[in-house]
């Protein structure tokens, strides 16, 4: 009896360890998905496992101290109720995907930040665009828009440069030159319309601007020509004090230039642009002072605003980290009455420090003076700013 217990036992035993031994025989790995490098559109592009699509992910970080208006009173310090300096942070978000096809590459961008200035949060969606060989459609950069500045313009700025929706088709001809035709959202180069010393709004979207340019880009610099036209469109209130309908056609035409030169540790680079509208003048600037319009009434018809804007400017790659950019520009209007004419100068001046790729720092200093006509009733001012801000791209 005893003998059988045991041979029980032992057969139990094995019967039981039977399958701890058969899982210890090996077993064949799951296949692996690696990440792949994707060369074919430069550094830091990876094909997303399981696709052959190209992803590029990066990041910046930016914090500045801003030092607002300190130039003739009333000023931004002058003001108890107003901030006299602004804390700035922001954080960057940059998503590029690629992916080769039998038309082009099909290319889909996104850039959005957050921004916290003080105690204030909010969030910009900076670019959110779809391209597939020489068509674009989405949030981009106007077509028209050259020079857009060698500095921080941190707080005030001479040119333009406005982001938009739009759909455009570039044409490349070779050897550096290609057209470009776009219908971009009016919103975004919307100005005052005054009427007898009050400012009226835009009324509802109608049409789109059209904007056309023609350029060059080449081993000694670049240039373009451009020109747009802009729907001046008042709003029903406008139109009721007017006593008819008061609609307008504006445009705009520019041309610049930017050469490229040695002679420092980095080079250099010279530009100059000249823009003049009727009817358009955000095409002239994205700076510009509170008194710019559109058009204005002048007591019998809508009189479309005239502007004439020169600006460039000069960066010096003076050592291999340090940079010096300087940049201004003059703008003349014409608003339809005396009332609304002045003369706006700017400049902007900075030095930047870049001890490691991608992380930069340095003070920058701007000015700005607005010359009012007599009949305006205001007085000549000017204004000056200062940031210091630090930087880290990745």
């Amino acid at each position: 009896m005893t003998r059988n217990v045991v041979l029980g036992a032992i057969a139990g035993f094995f019967a039981a360890a039977s399958p701890a031994l058969s899982a210890d025989l090996p077993v064949a790995p799951e296949p692996v998905d690696y990440v792949r490098i994707c060369d074919a559109y430069g550094a830091r592009f990876y094909y997303i496992p399981g696709t052959e699509t190209c992803l590029r992910v990066g990041g910046r970080v930016r914090t500045e101290f801003r030092v607002r208006n300190f130039g003739e009173a009333e000023n931004a310090w002058g003001d108890r109720d107003t901030d006299g300096y602004q804390w700035r942070s922001r954080g960057y978000l940059y998503l590029d995907a690629r992916t080769a096809t039998e038309f082009g590459t099909l290319r889909a961008f996104i850039e959005s930040y957050i921004t916290l200035t003080n105690a204030s949060t909010s969030t910009t969606l900076d670019k959110a665009y779809i391209q597939w060989g020489g068509l674009l459609a989405g949030h981009n950069g106007s077509n028209f828009d050259f020079f857009t500045g060698y500095a921080f313009n941190a707080q005030i700025e001479s040119y333009s440069d406005r982001k938009l929706n739009q759909v455009a088709y570039t044409m490349a001809f070779g050897n550096g030159f290609n057209a470009t035709v776009a219908l971009e959202d009016r919103s975004g180069r919307e100005e005052n319309i005054a009427f007898n010393g009050t400012n009226q709004t835009y009324g509802g979207t109608r049409a789109p601007d059209f904007v056309a340019a023609l350029g060059v880009n080449q081993g000694w610099g670049q240039a373009q020509i451009m020109g747009a036209l802009h729907q001046v469109y008042p709003s029903a209130a406008y139109n009721g004090l007017a006593g008819r309908t008061e609609d307008e056609l504006g445009w705009a035409a520019g041309a610049g230039v930017t050469v490229n030169f040695g002679g420092f540790a980095k080079g250099g680079a010279v530009s100059l642009q000249a823009v003049y509208t009727d009817g358009a003048s955000g095409y002239g600037s994205t700076g510009w002072n509170s008194r710019i319009t559109d058009a204005v009434w002048n007591g019998s018809s809508t009189e479309t605003t005239k502007t004439l804007n020169i600006f460039g400017g000069v960066t010096l790659g003076v050592t291999d980290t340090v940079q010096v950019n300087v940049e201004g520009g003059y703008h003349d209007v014409d608003g339809g009455t005396s009332a609304y004419d002045f003369t706006q100068w700017d400049a902007t001046a900075n030095v930047v420090w870049e001890p490691v790729s991608g992380f930069l720092m340095g003070p920058e200093f701007q000015y700005r003076d607005v010359d009012y006509s007599r009949s305006s009733g205001l007085n000549d001012t000017y204004e000056l700013y200062g940031t210091f801000r630090l930087q880290r791209t990745f």
